[in-house]
């Protein structure tokens, strides 16, 4: 069982570049576990953890509806945004400057075989990070992610989330609007759930800019206290 997880944040990077390489790391993964499986060793298997930021891309999960997304190709490109269609789970979902996305690769194995375990770990992540910044974060019943005024008229959602798992390695992960330009959701009905509203946290704290660093220190440290892990980081 290894509980080490190499982390690599890989700053502003293509969204497709970065499919590409989860795609390849997550293959590694699986055919380490083939192999040892089929030699009948028990040989440690390796996680990742991807921090990234993406240029303005929208991406539909593979039970996605591609009438969510209310522009066109022309519309799109007038916008200097991509769009992929993808395979996580979930809905529509915007990428854009400003957000930290954080892709898990990990071999459950080496922690527990429970996927929805897994989710909600990475929700009460985020749960707890925001509640640093003295903001109330919850879990809305029925729907992804995590929200703010839940149950209320003014529920908005602050973190997307869609993760596609296989042979109990993960792959794709989360979204956390931080400085993020909201403007662009406008352009779709976010994770095909109409009437809500979507948030970042430097609105929510009345800020022009809040440090992506700090967000992310405090993203890790939670993600470490609650899947016992630890950390090597490749850069940064």
């Amino acid at each position: 069982m290894n509980k080490r997880i190499q982390l690599e944040d890989l700053g502003l990077k293509d969204y497709k570049a970065t499919w590409d390489y989860q795609e390849a790391l997550f293959k590694s993964i699986v055919d380490a576990k083939i192999k040892n499986r089929r030699e009948g060793l028990e040989r440690p298997t390796t996680n990742y953890f991807l921090l990234v930021e993406h240029p303005h891309v929208y991406t539909l999960g593979k039970s996605g509806d591609m009438s969510n997304l209310l522009v066109d190709q022309v519309q799109l490109a007038e916008k200097g945004a991509t769009f992929y269609k993808v395979n996580r789970g979930g809905d529509i979902t915007y990428h854009g400057p400003g957000q930290i996305v954080g892709y898990p690769i990990l071999d459950l194995d080496n922690f527990f075989t429970d996927i929805h375990k897994y989710l909600r770990f990475l929700e009460e992540m985020i749960i707890l990070t925001l509640a640093e910044y003295g903001l109330k974060a919850e879990r809305s019943p029925g729907e992804t992610g995590v929200w703010l005024d839940v149950g209320t008229p003014f529920a908005r959602k602050i973190c997307a989330m869609g993760v596609r798992a296989s042979r109990w390695v993960t792959m794709h992960g989360f979204a956390l609007n931080v400085n993020a330009d909201l403007g662009y959701f406008d352009l779709m009905i976010p994770c095909g759930i109409r009437g809500k509203a979507v948030t970042s946290l430097n609105v929510e704290l009345g800020m022009d800019k809040v440090s992506e660093v700090e967000v992310k220190e405090k993203l890790l440290k939670h993600f470490t206290a609650l899947f016992e892990a630890e950390f090597i980081r490749v850069n940064g």
